[in-house]
């Protein structure tokens, strides 16, 4: 893979819920595969980012899967708190008419 941002989708390792998508280059990935942990870009700080670093919500990789293109990364994780930083498991925690679906896990005033 080459410098370009890719999509990276988090999925629960054991319930195959989705809990986020955010953004990889290759030091986020080669830093997911070297600690474990996931590692994304933060398009809006412009550098890597450990999800969890803040929070102390980590995602913990047991397995990463590439798509048929090469164009978009799986993780499949297991969740420690949160996935959203709203303070829901899953950053999809409402549908597209606004009813909250999700649960929330955390206060993120507390956290952040």
């Amino acid at each position: 893979m080459n410098e370009r941002l890719i999509p990276a989708i988090a999925q629960d390792w054991r319930t195959g819920e989705v809990l986020m998508l955010a953004y990889m280059n290759d030091e986020a990935l080669a830093k997911t595969q070297e600690t474990g942990k996931a590692h994304y870009w933060s398009r809006s700080r412009n550098k890597i980012w450990l999800k969890g670093e803040s929070s102390g919500h980590f995602q913990l990789v047991r397995e990463i899967r590439v798509d048929c293109d090469e164009d978009a990364i799986l993780l499949l994780i297991e969740q420690e708190g949160g996935a959203c930083h709203t303070g829901y498991r899953s950053c999809f925690y409402r549908t597209i008419d606004g009813r909250v679906v999700g649960e929330k896990v955390f206060d993120p005033h507390d956290v952040y």
